[in-house]
């Protein structure tokens, strides 16, 4: 891979040290064992999912819990833990999650061509766990995103090696329990890698549709579920959601006036995610970008849209830091994350409640600095192209031997 300036990347790319990857783990199983002692559930969104399969063992509908909003296959993957021990799952649970969070950490390393066993591969994963909230908020909520966490990067390392159709089949995979990556879909059209829509389309349909056959109510997803995404009135929820749609009606904005300026925005995200896949350049940067671009785009636009959904973006563009004209080598990148930072006290932001603020500029300024780097990029091309064929070339210094000779 090209990395730019070879003396800091040299040293990055390097293996760790034992005593780094020392303290890394120490990090991350002391989170472990602090979720597992304080939380008794393994997490309050978890628990809606284990309580929709104890439902569900009991005879009744999954779907009678309004919180509950994943499709009918989580129902039945969430059988095993409703049938463990609580003791077990208050320490298995954040385990699983921390393991997610490290998987996807490692899938998207390899995206970029960086090794595991990395410096860089250490230090970042180091910096997540400590600099970045949603990583800690994840583990401690248990909440399921995780599977799109470690499903999507896993998805773009098999793309970018030419298993298109393997990469379907996990995006499907992870689809079929809970919907987020759904919008990825858009990615193998652009592609035209019709075999994996299918199958990126195909098995969240089988796999819901044999679960919903022993459900006690098989339509509970489009009748309940599905409304409620789409209203967004819940008072609980509206108070995390991230989106423009919501925290911009929170400060007074009309809801239809929000709701289409965040649809505006999807919008235009979509279209720099199209834009960047037409440029056509070679890597893995192209890919992934678009992917990232793309889930944005959604969260702009989605309701609910929470915090720890930037986790599915984040570590893939942060993993490719390294490369020249990464999304990540934008200020704006790390402007964004700065509302992250845990242990900072924001002024009128302390509240639980108001985090979602911070959570919407976070969200705004990636999705901006990803939409320039898609955007810009293709009209510098478009720009190359038509001073090719005006026969103007680039502004630079002169060769040497068209040089002009002074004083003749």
């Amino acid at each position: 891979m090209e990395t730019g300036k070879t003396a800091v990347s040299g040293w990055l790319l390097r293996p760790a040290e034992w005593h780094v990857r020392w303290v890394l783990g120490v990090v991350l199983v002391a989170a472990v064992v602090r979720v597992g002692l304080r939380v008794p559930d393994g997490g309050m969104d978890n628990d809606i999912v284990v309580r929709a399969a104890e439902a569900w063992l009991d005879g009744r509908s999954p779907y009678a819990d309004p919180h509950f909003l994943y499709l009918p296959g989580a129902v039945l993957a969430a059988v095993p833990q409703a049938l463990l021990p609580v003791d077990v799952v208050r320490f298995l649970v954040p385990a699983g999650v921390t393991a997610g969070l490290v998987v996807g950490w490692a899938c998207a390393l390899r995206v970029h061509g960086v090794p595991w066993r990395s410096r860089f591969a250490a230090y970042g994963l180091l910096g997540l766990a400590l600099g970045f909230a949603p990583f800690g908020h994840l583990v401690q909520l248990g909440n399921w995103t995780v599977g799109s966490v470690a499903a999507l990067p896993l998805a773009l390392l098999l793309g970018c090696r030419g298993r298109w159709v393997a990469a379907g089949l996990v995006i499907g995979a992870a689809v079929a329990v809970k919907p987020l990556l759904a919008p990825v879909v858009l990615l193998f059209v652009l592609a035209r890698r019709w075999r994996a829509l299918g199958a990126a389309v195909g098995v969240p349909v089988l796999v819901s549709a044999a679960a919903a056959l022993v459900m006690p109510d098989p339509a509970g997803f489009f009748t309940r579920t599905l409304p409620f995404l789409l209203r967004g009135e819940d008072s609980f929820v509206r108070l995390y959601e991230a989106s423009p749609s919501a925290v911009l009606a929170r400060v007074g904005v009309p809801q239809t006036g929000a709701t289409l300026l965040a649809l505006c925005a999807a919008t235009a995200g979509v279209w720099c995610a199209w834009r960047r896949w037409r440029r056509g350049d070679e890597g893995p940067a192209r890919t992934v970008e678009c992917a990232v671009m793309l889930m944005l785009s959604a969260f702009l636009v989605s309701r609910p849209s929470y915090d720890h959904y930037l986790l599915v973006v984040v570590p893939l563009l942060l993993a490719g830091v390294l490369t020249p004209g990464a999304v990540a080598r934008s200020p704006w990148f790390w402007v964004a994350l700065v509302p992250q930072v845990p242990g900072f006290a924001w002024p009128w932001l302390e509240p639980g409640t108001r985090r979602a603020f911070k959570d919407a500029v976070t969200l705004c300024l990636l999705a901006g600095a990803a939409g320039w780097a898609c955007a810009s990029g293709a009209w510098a091309c478009a720009a190359g192209a038509l001073c090719g064929r005006c026969g103007v070339g680039r502004a630079g210094r002169y060769p040497d031997e068209c040089r002009p000779v002074r004083g003749v």
